[in-house]
């Protein structure tokens, strides 16, 4: 028996179950993944020079912020940021 051969009868198989469980839907998590997806699609079309990412834990004790940009977008980041959380907070009320 040749080493690989060998190997291969040494390891545990594991079988994966018939179907996949259905996963229970999410309008939230569908509504994240939808933003992401038209994101990823324009940046494969080569039609984003930046972008801008605020993220909240789901308790909401966790903002996190990560961006892609040109120096020269910075400034401009900032203020489309400050102007969408105005509206944010506008429409919350």
């Amino acid at each position: 028996m040749s080493k690989p051969d060998r190997i291969l009868s040494d390891a545990a198989v594991l079988r994966f179950p018939i179907s996949a469980a259905e996963a229970v839907v999410d309008e939230n998590v569908a509504s994240v993944i939808q933003v992401l997806q038209d994101q990823l699609q324009l940046a494969r079309e080569g039609k984003l020079r930046s972008v801008a990412v605020v993220s909240v834990s789901n308790d909401g004790a966790a903002i996190g912020t990560q961006w892609s940009c040109t120096n020269g977008d910075v400034a401009s980041l900032i203020g489309k940021l400050a102007v969408l959380s105005h509206d944010m907070m506008a429409a919350r009320n």
